[in-house]
């Protein structure tokens, strides 16, 4: 059974950025797929990445991690406007924070409209644990 976890940003905007980090990866590591409403800063998910790579054990494998801002394809000036004025606005509550736990999810593909995410078998990861 796949389980996804909605985060609102206002659920993590008051908190440091570590804060943010702790709180999505532990949701993660219940084997829970979190969509994050928004984004974290560059800085963040960069340190995300970082402290993923560090916690790397058997029991956990990782994270995939995928963003999906607004279009960014501005065709008027009267849109990119508007996108600037929303952006000022809402900051990092624009867009769409997809973050799975690696032995779950097997890729996530993102083009500029869509996220596809892949999980695994659940029936051959079980198999492969019993092997073990």
């Amino acid at each position: 059974m796949i389980t996804l976890q909605i985060v609102p940003y206002s659920e993590i905007a008051d908190l440091s950025s570590l804060g943010k980090i702790r709180k999505l990866l532990s949701i993660a590591k219940e084997n829970k797929i979190v969509l994050l409403q928004g984004r974290l800063t560059k800085e963040e998910e960069t340190e995300l990445i970082k402290i993923t790579m560090e916690e790397i054990n058997k029991d956990f494998k990782g994270i995939e991690l995928a963003v999906i801002e607004p279009n960014k394809e501005k065709t008027r000036a009267l849109d990119a406007l508007k996108e600037g004025l929303a952006s000022v606005l809402l900051g990092n509550k624009q867009g769409l924070t997809v973050i799975g736990p690696a032995n779950v999810v097997k890729e996530i593909k993102k083009d500029p409209h869509k996220i596809e995410l892949l999980t695994k078998d659940a029936k051959s990861s079980k198999k492969k644990r019993k092997k073990r």
